[in-house]
């Protein structure tokens, strides 16, 4: 992993993603790498070509958009005052064609990302498909497996 200088976190939802920024934050630090933390959401509101006035959706939407990026700043912030070089995005489109466009403009060499998706809802709201970007990736993959909650 000595070619590893710039690695690429996808946060899906971050209170279950917390454990695939560590391992950026771990591998970044190990390798002196740049990290890049993003987190990518589309909007089901937002129907191109249908008018329908749903401000308070949208309203909802913006700050989910902002919560996520408090919660990722939240994660990084005393990385970046330990001097790792952390830069976190909130980016709104189809999270496949987000992610793949920032590894090509970052020139990332490593993605790192939850190895499932979350559920139906997150789904819904962050429209993501794991099989799409591995096979379209142009960098190494790294997947993060969640661990599975306890039986009662």
């Amino acid at each position: 992993m000595k070619d590893v200088n710039r690695i690429l976190v996808v946060s899906r939802s971050t209170k279950h993603c917390q454990k695939a920024v560590h391992y950026g934050i771990s591998l970044a630090q190990k390798y002196g790498a740049e990290l890049f933390v993003v987190h990518v959401m589309h909007s089901p509101f937002r129907l191109e070509g249908w008018n329908l006035a749903v401000p308070f959706l949208d309203a909802e939407y913006a700050r989910l958009q902002q919560t996520f990026k408090d919660d990722i700043d939240h994660m990084i912030e005393g990385e970046k005052r330990h001097g790792l070089a952390v830069k976190a995005v909130v980016k709104e489109g189809n999270a496949s064609e987000e992610i793949i466009k920032m590894v090509k403009e970052e020139n990332i060499d490593l993605l790192i990302m939850l190895a499932h998706e979350e559920g139906h809802l997150e789904h819904f709201l962050f429209g993501r498909d794991n099989e799409d970007l591995i096979r379209k990736m142009p960098c190494s993959i790294m997947l993060v497996k969640k661990e599975p909650h306890e039986a009662p």
